[in-house]
């Protein structure tokens, strides 16, 4: 995620370094739309209650262009017509709500609010935001349902609702938008994870810290030429993983630690060769790892700590980074008690209608007198002491 947010940042930074350089020419005379985001900015600005770092302590005057954090350019569709283009408060610890004549701003093609104190949700009018590409209002307080509005934009590419008090269900829709990034982890979403998720062209995806159950669909094959990040953390998810996973050949981070995900890790793990990062720590995954995916070439990082794997190969004891505590891995420290995995073994693997059953763990190399049992079947005997 690194990556993808540093090269975000730079686009963001290059584009907002062109709108201050034509916000801070000679005063721009109001024009008819200088003039309806003068009306918006007022009306903003009698919206907030709070302004501690005083972004908005210019915000008077008609000279819209000159204002803190607003950011004009020459309009898309007449260029000798200037515009307020996008609005950056990013980080000002700011209270107050969105106002409907926000909705004025027509033109907007950024609008970044993360790091503040807004509360209430996100006005209706700004379905009229037809050029708007990128949506941030993380780290606020906004509520109420899934803002919807941000479905009847035709134009965005960029949605960051993380961090607020979102709940209830996220639209199906959603994923049939051409979106390039949905971050809205950090809610109190319930929701499903859809059957057309699939269909969402996004590079990276991050649902983590919200209700979000379900089995990940044989649909998600479809995003094998542009999915870059899945960040599944803490979401509820249980069965098992699909092996279609594995069709994910440009996925660089994959995480689904802190669910209830059981069977065996799915050898098509190993084919995805552009893979970077993978946790699938606090689980309950079983068996040996397939030596595929610690051979993987990209894999930095290999987190499977708090699971009931019984075997890995040697080839993932020499990774640079990986973490193996408490599972039930034979000669090595920190593992769970023999009681614990002998309760866990005796019980069968139930997929609850996610993914394939996968085949009983397989036993280890000799000596012949220990060996790993079947799921449902015989007891667990661990080899050696911990």
């Amino acid at each position: 995620m690194t990556i993808l947010l540093s090269h975000h940042k730079f686009t963001i930074l290059v584009l907002l370094s062109f709108f201050t350089a034509l916000s801070h020419q000679a005063t721009i005379p109001p024009n008819p739309r200088l003039e309806k985001a003068y009306i918006a900015l007022q009306a903003w600005k009698h919206s907030i209650t709070s302004d501690p770092r005083g972004f908005t302590s210019n915000w008077y005057g008609p000279h819209v262009c000159n204002y803190t954090g607003v950011f004009c350019a020459p309009s898309l569709d007449d260029p000798k017509c200037t515009t307020v283009a996008g609005i950056d408060l990013n980080h000002a610890n700011i209270s107050g709500f969105l106002p409907e004549d926000l909705g004025l701003l027509t033109d907007l093609a950024l609008f970044h609010i993360n790091t503040n104190m807004f509360c209430g949700t996100v006005p209706k009018s700004f379905e009229k935001l037809g050029l708007l590409y990128e949506l941030d209002i993380s780290n606020n307080r906004f509520s109420g349902s899934f803002p919807s509005v941000v479905l009847s934009l035709p134009s965005l590419r960029f949605l960051d609702i993380r961090f607020n008090q979102f709940k209830g269900d996220v639209p199906s829709k959603l994923y049939d938008l051409k979106l390039d990034a949905i971050f809205i982890n950090n809610n109190q979403f319930e929701t499903n994870i859809p059957k057309n998720l699939g269909n969402s062209p996004v590079s990276v995806i991050v649902y983590a810290n919200n209700n979000i159950k379900g089995c990940l669909p044989s649909s998600i094959k479809k995003m094998s030429q542009t999915l870059n990040e899945l960040i599944l953390q803490n979401v509820g998810l249980s069965g098992c993983l699909t092996p279609e996973i594995g069709s994910l050949k440009n996925l660089t981070v994959f995480d689904v630690s802190f669910n209830s995900l059981v069977g065996m890790l799915p050898e098509s793990i190993g084919e995805m060769k552009s893979l970077e990062q993978l946790n699938v720590a606090h689980n309950k995954f079983s068996g040996e790892i397939p030596a595929s995916i610690c051979s993987l070439p990209n894999l930095e990082n290999f987190t499977y700590s708090y699971n009931y794997f019984s075997s890995e190969p040697k080839i993932c004891t020499k990774l640079p980074d990986k973490d193996d505590i408490q599972n039930c891995i034979p000669e090595r420290p920190a593992q769970r008690k023999v009681a614990e995995c002998k309760a866990f073994y005796y019980r069968p693997v139930n997929c609850g209608g996610c993914g394939a059953p996968p085949p009983p763990p397989p036993s280890p190399p000799p000596p012949a007198e220990h060996w790993w049992p079947k799921h449902g079947h015989q007891p667990y005997t661990p080899p050696v002491k911990y």
